[in-house]
């Protein structure tokens, strides 16, 4: 059995910017609106808040969007069910600043990142953060149901955190024709944009943002949600402690690293990874519950483990992503409640994202195989969910013995 082909789940190439979403800001002066982003309203929205150098630096980040200002045309207006069932509207958090945000119900690559950003930016305006409402409209015309909100919301502990709205596909069609943002759903994939507007009190759209597949970089991006939010609060208030916007050095795969195991094999205490150490590597999260068995298919990968032990092929190491974690204590919790099974494997955490980033993590879960020089002879990142041990198992041993040359 084969690895399934991912389409869906995968961050857009329009995530680094979309004509589709672009077409709201006048094709004919999209260029100028750019510079804008990154010279002028944005940069002007840190000066008013302190901040000039931050601004700037985004610039020249290319791991988060600077964002792009938009001129304030009244945000349409829609009534969605949220993940309580009850009926909302856009309409009804006049005098907020509103997050909006397109979210896949079942997404497990960049949603997540969304959905930490908003999460931290909020946090991030201390004293003002009641002054903002954060919204995800669902962006997966397949999972529509209420069941799916609620359940992608209590996987990343946003239950009471924001509204996420759903409806039918129809009502979602609108919504998501009525603010650009490009959705697709083939042979079962989803495929969207990773939009987040900025409303004002007003109800007008002031900033667009596009989350980018950097796990490392969640919080800078939160940083620039929150400066956007205060640049639209009476008085423009100062946000304590602000994040860096520098571009942060990843970990790649031919540089040596040790981390340290905090489950599964207690006969290991730390991992080391890179040149010299030749691993199947396997990045995953806790909230990856919603749509897997993950208990199982952690239990299933101690197959993998003794198979290994007795080829002599590269050890399993599991990686937590932590930066996408509900909270710091998820993997904790999870280890100790849910997983009965030994594991026969260590289990390390990306604590940053600056692993996940150097290897080239995208979708969760995924599996890499690395070589005792450093280099990777395989990755599944182009496919969705856990492979199956068998496909699994015979993949590494046909990589392992082109490597050896047998």
């Amino acid at each position: 059995m084969g690895f399934r082909r991912l389409i869906a789940r995968r961050p857009s190439n329009r995530s680094a910017g979309s004509a589709t979403i672009r077409g709201r800001l006048y094709v004919g002066v999209l260029a100028i609106l750019l510079v804008l982003a990154i010279s002028g309203l944005v940069i002007r929205g840190q000066l008013e808040n302190g901040h000039a150098t931050r601004g700037s630096t985004a610039a020249f980040n290319a791991d988060i969007d600077p964002g792009t200002p938009l001129r304030g045309r009244p945000a349409p207006n829609f009534t969605l069910t949220n993940q309580f069932n009850a009926p909302t509207s856009l309409s009804q958090f006049r005098g907020k600043i509103v997050v909006l945000a397109f979210v896949d119900s079942e997404c497990t690559s960049i949603c997540p990142l969304t959905t930490m950003s908003m999460l931290q930016a909020k946090s991030m305006l201390g004293a003002h953060a009641s002054d903002v409402q954060l919204i995800g409209i669902n962006a997966n015309p397949i999972a529509t149901s209420v069941a799916d909100v609620s359940a992608y919301s209590t996987a990343h502990a946003m239950t009471n955190r924001w509204d996420f709205l759903t409806g039918s596909r129809a009502q979602l069609s609108t919504v998501w024709h009525e603010y650009n943002v490009y959705v697709a759903a083939i042979h079962g994939n989803i495929d969207h944009e990773p939009a987040i507007y900025i409303i004002g009190p007003h109800g007008g759209e002031r900033m667009l943002f596009l989350t980018q597949m950097a796990y490392a970089n969640a919080t800078q991006q939160a940083q620039l949600l929150a400066d956007a939010v205060a640049a639209l609060l009476p008085g423009h208030p100062k946000l304590p402690k602000p994040v860096s916007l520098k571009a942060l050095p990843v970990v790649r795969p031919e540089a040596e690293l040790s981390l340290p195991v905090v489950g599964g094999d207690s006969n290991v205490r730390t991992v080391r990874i890179g040149p010299g150490h030749p691993h199947l590597l396997v990045f995953f999260a806790t909230w990856l519950q919603e749509t897997s068995n993950l208990t199982n298919e952690l239990t299933n990968l101690n197959h993998y483990a003794a198979t290994a032990r007795r080829h002599g092929w590269p050890s399993l190491v599991l990686i937590d992503e932590t930066t996408t974690e509900p909270s710091p204590n998820a993997l904790a919790d999870f280890l100790h409640r849910r997983m009965k099974a030994h594991l026969d494997y260590p289990i390390t955490v990306d604590s940053k994202g600056l692993l996940a980033d150097g290897y080239g993590v995208q979708n969760l879960p995924c599996t890499i195989l690395t070589s005792a020089t450093g280099h990777l002879l395989f990755t599944n990142q182009d496919y969705s969910g856990w492979p199956p041990i068998g496909g699994l198992e015979a993949a590494v041993g046909h990589a392992v013995a082109a490597a050896s040359g047998h």
